[in-house]
């Protein structure tokens, strides 16, 4: 079977010449994910397929949240590639977490290809009842802190 497709390569050619991203055709440019608040917490989605689970590390060291997991390459020296587009090599994707952040209760899981983080936030950070005093009697309302 013989590959041929010019304006693929072209295309290719192309894309690294303009993208000011790093890494080589070879390796990781990016790490798709996708992060929401949920209730009391933030919920991260990141897609790593491939990727072995033991590869897979999230650290959180002074405000920053970071998540790195590598993919090895074939090291089969008899194979002849016809196409060979998937990247391989070390991901890291780092994020500032704010003060209203409870880093001692992230937890992250990895399954079929997609890890998961759970952020919660602090209690501090949470809406609460303040009470107000006032000359006839209390009455509470509800306020809510804005997220750092």
């Amino acid at each position: 079977m013989l590959r041929f497709d010019p304006f693929s390569d072209l295309d290719a050619m192309a894309r690294g010449l303009l993208n000011s991203q790093t890494g080589s055709a070879r390796s990781p440019r990016f790490m798709p994910m996708d992060l929401c608040k949920v209730d009391d917490h933030y919920l991260l989605t990141a897609d790593l397929p491939g990727v072995d689970p033991g590869s897979v590390d999230v650290d959180v060291d002074n405000g920053t949240l970071t998540i790195s997991a590598h993919r090895t390459a074939r090291s089969e020296d008899s194979v002849q590639w016809l196409t060979n587009e998937r990247f391989f090599g070390t991901y890291r994707r780092q994020l500032s977490l704010g003060d209203g952040i409870d880093s001692a209760k992230i937890a992250a899981s990895y399954e079929n290809g997609v890890l998961t983080v759970t952020i919660p936030l602090a209690e501090r950070a949470k809406a609460r009842k303040v009470e107000i005093a006032h000359g006839g009697g209390r009455k509470s309302i509800e306020t809510t802190t804005v997220d750092a």
